[in-house]
């Protein structure tokens, strides 16, 4: 009877731990901005925002590598076909891929090592909408890039909506870190971004002051001008 007991016990632990380490995350996508805001995930999806106004995105657990963005400048017919100023995913409401640089990023990696999230602030495809990047519940850092790097954005970089990264600009190497891992440095242009928003990644090698883990199962907020 108690062998019989401790087998109970032991798979009713073994079930609770395995349940832990592949739970996936919820994501609150928020506008707090006074424009209208579309929402995109690589995951999958697509929605407008109006002021105040959120969605609820849901991630797989052990999904490897995603993002959230935000899109502005958008109109979309009846059949959601259309196109953005910033961050248009192949003129899709409802996106399937990535978007289309200048686009700040919220990038996650679910259930990695040691059942830990990777988590950061991405302005490598440049920067259109203010952004906070913040853990629901769990005492893990968080992101924010706020400041109005639209406005501030040096004059080669410039687009319509938004402040392009310099390799989608310039597109060379030192710029577009196309080049061996660790050959890779900060430019001048990538400290712009870096000295704006000290937590997002400003160029591809930036991972010391960059990248952050959460425990897996962690939920997150994503805020548009926060």
């Amino acid at each position: 009877m108690t062998s019989a007991k401790n087998l109970v016990i032991s798979i009713t632990l073994l079930s609770i731990c395995c349940f832990t380490s592949t739970q996936g995350a919820n994501f609150d996508v928020v506008n707090q901005c006074t424009y209208p805001v579309w929402a995109a995930a690589s995951t999958g999806g697509g929605k407008r925002l109006e002021t105040g106004q959120s969605w609820q995105v849901t991630v797989a657990p052990g999904t490897p590598k995603a993002r959230i963005w935000g899109r502005t400048g958008c109109t979309f017919d009846a059949n959601g076909r259309g196109k953005c100023d910033t961050g248009d995913c192949n003129g899709m409401l409802e996106c399937q891929g990535y978007g289309s640089p200048p686009n700040t990023l919220a990038e996650f990696a679910l259930n990695q090592d040691n059942n830990n999230d990777f988590v950061d602030i991405s302005v490598i495809d440049g920067f259109n909408v203010p952004m906070e990047f913040s853990p629901v519940g769990a005492s893990c850092k968080t992101m924010k890039c706020d400041r109005d790097l639209v406005g501030q954005c040096p004059e080669q970089l410039r687009t319509q909506g938004g402040c392009n990264n310099p390799c989608t600009v310039f597109k060379t190497v030192e710029y577009c870190c196309t080049i061996e891992r660790g050959s890779c440095g900060p430019t001048d242009y990538s400290r712009f971004f870096k000295d704006r928003c000290p937590d997002a990644y400003s160029y591809p090698q930036d991972d010391q002051s960059s990248l952050f883990t959460c425990p897996g199962g962690t939920n997150y907020k994503v805020v548009f001008c926060p």
